[in-house]
């Protein structure tokens, strides 16, 4: 019986899920973006995130760490070099599942996971966008009446003295 155990075996034993999963990490380190079904995003989420994160403290235990999961110099090194000055300031939640559908053959749900600091249009779009108003605001001709009944009490109150 499950009771309480969340982790998705994916039909797999463990060796083999260890090494996809590692074999998609290593992926993600270097594609930054690997298109899979949600299933296996969402393992490799809970696989890959705790490996991002220990690539913020460059020491030699953490990569030895990284590598015994991995096995790939290369893939540790784009991870320690390049992700990690990207990650530095964020707290967490380094990746993004973006579904795109079913597959046509299975029908799977399939889905995008990408390094949340690599996808140059969803920063653009970030970027560019402004400040979002309340509800209470409606614009220059609601804000302009409320501006100038604040400020006529103010300039009142001197004369008044």
């Amino acid at each position: 019986m499950r009771h309480n155990k969340s982790f998705n075996h994916l039909s797999r034993k463990k060796a083999h899920r260890d090494a996809l999963l590692a074999n998609m990490t290593i992926s993600l380190i270097q594609h930054k973006r690997i298109f899979t079904t949600l299933a296996k995003a969402k393992a490799l989420r809970m696989y890959a995130e705790p490996l991002i994160n220990r690539a913020k403290n460059d020491c030699m235990a953490n990569r030895r760490l990284v590598f015994s999961y991995l096995q790939n110099k290369d893939a540790v090194n784009i991870l320690f070099r390049e992700i990690a000055e990207r990650i530095a300031e964020r707290p967490g939640g380094y990746t993004r599942i973006l579904k795109t559908g079913n597959r046509l053959g299975d029908n799977a749900k399939t889905c995008f996971i990408e390094l949340v600091d690599y996808n140059e249009n969803m920063l653009k779009e970030k970027s560019g966008k402004k400040a979002s108003r309340t509800r209470r605001s409606r614009g220059k001709s609601a804000a302009a009446p409320e501006a100038a009944a604040t400020e006529a009490p103010a300039a009142e109150a001197p004369a008044a003295e």
